[in-house]
């Protein structure tokens, strides 16, 4: 038996221990990895929303509820007869939401180191982004001061006039409130023009009133300040009607100054409404264009090849069980598969498809009648072509062209339709056999 080494631990006369970590760390790793799964699984949950999860969409739709009840049950609650009558109901109704709104809040803390902007940062860093936050400020806004005013024994009944700002956690479901926001923040500096010219033009509007009609309604003129009120309801088209001008000139500096009130309001309803409607179009311009980027057929065009074919498109949502296509309608479209899945009634088998296929390209080209019934499976995104604008796009791209006879080969090929198909063998012709 060959000796140990001198020097060794075991030359000494000393046992050698592993390292206290060796047979412990798988233990932690396959845990790290779990709770690194799970935070995903959880952040694609609560924040990506995903129209082929169902578990996110079921999610959504249950907070969704909640804060409409929320809200229901606030203005009810303001009635003293409803109030008092259901006031266990009420308790019950803020207490659950208390409770699920925490936790939701404590879980997007939680992932918010999934979210791609903060994930360069580290896990305090990230949550404390989360946090800062409009959406997180929004939901610690949401539960915090209900949590104080049911543990302290100070009178905060004040507070629940923050159970309103949970309206604004649609926002994040909403996307027409999103846009909208986003067009406010995008314009804030255009806006605060707006608010700095409103200022200004009241207070020369108040002090022209005060110098004219000060002296003869000193009450309601005798200072600038108390004239403020005037021009304020008057510049924002308001006219309650309750300060009024008297004198012949007082009445011309309020017609004047009525004038200015119709550009002070334009201004802003016009940044807003631009601003919006620019949204609405680029939010809808990126959901299309991801949507064809994730269509195989049209992978490797170039992005002004993309843009065209963006132009020809709509966008069509089909919730689970509705039917796209049925048999025996004629054949003006042709669609793609942006997400979800669609099942294909044909007389021998059911064929299902998904993300990237696409189907009804052939009887737009024959213009022959749908030989089966299109269903989607789950929410699905389609992307819709019109038979014209197909024959032109194949006319002006041969790549594209081949590539769709292709797959319309191959599925002859794997019997996918019928005899009487939208795809069948003799219907599949170059442009030279295509009398069309």
């Amino acid at each position: 038996m060959t000796p140990p080494p001198e020097g060794s631990a075991s030359a000494r006369g000393k046992s050698v221990r592993p390292h206290p970590t060796t047979s412990r760390s798988p233990r932690k790793e396959g845990s790290s990895k779990y709770r690194a799964r799970l935070r995903r699984r959880l952040y694609a949950i609560l924040e990506e929303a995903t129209p082929t999860d169902r578990t996110s969409i079921v999610v959504d739709r249950l907070i969704i509820l909640l804060v409409v009840i929320n809200l229901v049950a606030v203005v009810l609650e303001s009635d003293p007869s409803i109030g008092s009558a259901y006031h266990v109901l009420f308790a019950i109704i803020e207490f659950f939401s208390l409770v699920v709104f925490t936790v939701e809040y404590a879980l997007r803390l939680w992932v918010a180191v999934e979210h791609a902007p903060y994930r360069v940062a580290g896990r305090r860093s990230a949550r404390l982004a989360y946090a800062l936050s409009a959406a997180g400020l929004v939901d610690v806004v949401s539960v915090l001061p209900f949590w104080l005013a049911l543990f302290l024994s100070a009178d905060l009944r004040v507070v629940l006039v923050f159970r309103v700002v949970r309206f604004l956690k649609l926002a994040r479901y909403s996307p027409a409130m999103r846009s909208l926001l986003d067009a406010l923040y995008a314009e804030r500096r255009a806006l605060f023009g707006c608010l700095v010219i409103l200022v200004g033009a009241s207070l020369i509007a108040a002090t022209a009133m005060h110098v004219v009609e000060g002296p003869v309604q000193p009450d309601k003129f005798g200072t600038i300040a108390s004239s403020m009120w005037w021009a304020i309801v008057t510049l924002g088209t308001i006219g309650y009607g309750d300060v009024v001008p008297i004198t012949p000139l007082g009445r011309i500096v309020a017609a004047l100054t009525i004038f200015g009130a119709l550009i002070m309001i334009a201004l802003p309803v016009g940044i807003v409404a631009t601003a919006f409607a620019n949204e609405v179009h680029r939010r809808d311009f990126v959901i299309t264009w991801g949507m064809v980027a994730r269509v195989p057929l049209f992978s490797g065009l170039s992005a002004g090849e993309i843009g065209d074919i963006m132009r020809l498109l709509s966008a069509q949502a089909v919730e689970p069980g509705g039917t796209i296509v049925r048999r025996g309608d004629p054949g003006r479209s042709m669609y793609f598969i942006a997400s979800g899945e669609v099942e294909i009634d044909l007389p021998q088998e059911r064929v299902r498809l998904g993300v990237g296929h696409f189907f009804g390209e052939v009887a737009v080209l024959r213009r022959a009648r749908r030989s089966a019934t299109v269903t989607a499976v789950s929410r699905v995104s389609l992307l819709v072509l019109d038979g014209n604008d197909l024959r032109a796009l194949m006319e002006r791209d041969k790549r594209l062209a081949e590539r769709i006879r292709d797959v319309a080969r191959e599925r002859v090929g794997h019997d996918v339709v019928s005899a009487r198909g939208d795809i069948v063998a003799d219907e599949i012709r170059t442009d030279a056999d295509n009398p069309d």
